[in-house]
């Protein structure tokens, strides 16, 4: 907020009041003080999170045939900041999570190379490191939008929560293809993981040589099994299915592999009825974690916050609507934004009771946005999966219950939406 506004209207006492309202003292008693009573817990090997936290946890649905074959939502609207847990991080593997031995571990990069080369961890670990902060995102994030009628009870986390920001720490891809020697004429690479899958995809070598890391820790400690221990490939900005975990091979080629999962999984239906293959880059992305779906709020002050992300590059701004996109203001960004990675954006907002429905829109420095549903689906076919990007709304209700507010495919709202008339403080 601008300081001078903020003065203003701390002089005019009506932020004072709404501060002072939200700061008044809750009843206590002496149960308040009872953990300065007891010695605390001894030193551990290890730290967990205090028991009252153990409620905040992964999404998965109730609805999978087999855990071994699936995901797990990130609880978006329970989280702080922009890192991920790594406890926390969305999950999706094809074939279970495999147990590999670190000691044994092998990295084998072939094909169209000079030098074949074959890494043990400790080999890779010798390499220059980089850290980078990267959000990976599953092409499948936002499915859940391609619902008709949209399901009412959705939240932020089934809504987008196939999504995860990290700091990554590895080598970059093109350091080891360097020392291996690309000869002329490759152009591809094959990845493959060590699951039970043998899961395999087509990466461009052009994408390989600028900004792929084969990552060995994450947020500072050894990848978790479920993210790909002992190494994993980091692909920036592109859709997570290509991100191979668990990664043990790499064959440099002239042509793609054309994998069951970029071929009959992981290809775009479109409205006009072609299927695209190799749609890797991730489109802009927003989502209010607060207020949203399931949440209850009451009248008063309160700050709008959420995140943002976008494949092609840093979230420039992110606009906020009350009004079903009647109206747009702009939210603050908070540092800091870094391409490829989830921005937190936030707005101050003084809800008086009456109904609302908020939208966030992304913009990235390409010039990119969201759609609005019924724009998503002029371009996309309903009977598609993946790359769902279109604005989510969320429905405050007089009582304050948050729930799902998209619409049916072609019903318009109808008549004034309320929202207007409750005072945002433009920062």
């Amino acid at each position: 907020m601008d300081r001078r506004k903020f003065f203003r209207l701390l002089g005019a006492g009506s932020l004072f009041g709404l501060l002072k309202a939200r700061a008044q003292t809750p009843p206590w008693d002496e149960e308040t003080f009872a953990p300065t009573k007891t010695l605390g817990a001894p030193l551990s090997e290890y730290g967990s999170r205090s028991p009252f936290e153990e409620g905040v946890v992964r999404y998965i649905s109730p609805n999978l045939r087999t855990r071994h074959s699936g995901a797990d939502f990130a609880p978006l609207e329970r989280l702080e900041g922009v890192i991920t847990p790594n406890g926390l991080h969305f999950e999706r593997h094809h074939a279970g999570v495999p147990q590999v031995d670190p000691k044994s571990y092998r990295l084998v990069i072939h094909g169209m190379v000079e030098r074949p080369l074959v890494f043990t961890l400790e080999d890779l670990k010798r390499f220059p490191s980089v850290t980078r902060t990267y959000f990976i995102e599953c092409a499948g994030n936002g499915q859940n939008g391609y619902r008709e009628p949209p399901d009412p009870n959705l939240t932020a986390t089934r809504s987008r929560g196939l999504a995860s920001n990290a700091s990554w720490t590895g080598v970059p891809l093109a350091l080891l293809l360097k020392e291996a020697g690309v000869k002329p004429g490759a152009r591809w690479l094959i990845p493959e993981g060590m699951d039970a899958a043998m899961y395999t995809r087509s990466l461009p070598l052009e994408k390989a040589m600028e900004d792929v890391l084969v990552a060995y820790a994450q947020n500072g400690e050894a990848l978790r099994p479920e993210q790909g221990y002992p190494v994993r490939l980091v692909v920036p900005g592109w859709e997570g299915s290509i991100q191979v975990k668990w990664l043990r091979r790499i064959l440099v080629t002239d042509q793609p592999a054309m994998a069951k999962d970029e071929t009959s999984e992981y290809t775009d239906v479109m409205a006009d009825g072609k299927v695209l293959a190799f749609t890797w880059v991730m489109e802009p992305q927003s989502i209010v974690t607060y207020p949203s779906g399931g949440q209850v709020i009451k009248p008063g002050f309160h700050e709008i916050r959420g995140l943002a992300w976008s494949g092609f590059g840093r979230i420039t701004k992110v606009e906020i609507s009350l009004d079903e996109g009647r109206t747009w203001r702009q939210a603050t960004l908070e540092a800091p934004v870094e391409r490829y990675a989830f921005v937190r954006f936030k707005m101050p907002w003084q809800w008086r009771g009456e109904e609302v429905v908020l939208w966030s829109r992304a913009w990235d420095e390409k010039g990119n946005t969201q759609p609005t549903r019924e724009e998503f689906f002029r371009r996309w076919g309903k009977n598609n999966r993946y790359h769902y990007n279109a604005i989510q709304a969320w429905r405050i209700l007089p009582d304050g219950r948050v729930v799902n507010g998209d619409r049916p495919l072609g019903v318009r709202a109808v008549g004034p939406v309320g929202g207007c008339d409750g005072e945002v403080f433009d920062g």
